[in-house]
C-alpha cells in the first residue's frame, strides 16, 4: 500500500499490553506479534484504512518520506 495516496495521517503508539491481536506490517510484510508495541497509522481522511506497523518499519518509512513523520 502506498501511503502517498492518503494525505495526512495520525500515528498512534500501541503499548505492549495493548497489543492483543496479531497484525501484518505493510513495511516488511511480517507479523506483529501479540504483546509487541508498535505504531497504528490512520489516514485522517480514511480512518478505515488504518494499518499497524512495526515501530522500526514506520521510522524507516518516515526517513524515506518525511511527509509522514509522527
Amino acid at each position: 500500500m502506498h501511503w502517498d495516496n492518503y494525505g495526512p495521517v495520525e500515528v498512534r503508539h500501541v503499548q505492549p499490553y495493548q497489543a492483543v491481536k496479531v497484525y501484518r506490517c505493510p513495511g516488511c510484510d511480517h507479523e506483529i506479534a501479540i504483546g509487541l508495541g508498535h505504531k497504528v497509522v490512520v489516514p485522517v481522511d480514511s480512518p478505515d484504512d488504518r494499518r499497524h506497523w512495526h515501530t522500526g518499519c514506520w521510522e524507516r518509512q518516515t526517513r524515506r518520506n518525511p511527509r509522514y513523520s509522527a
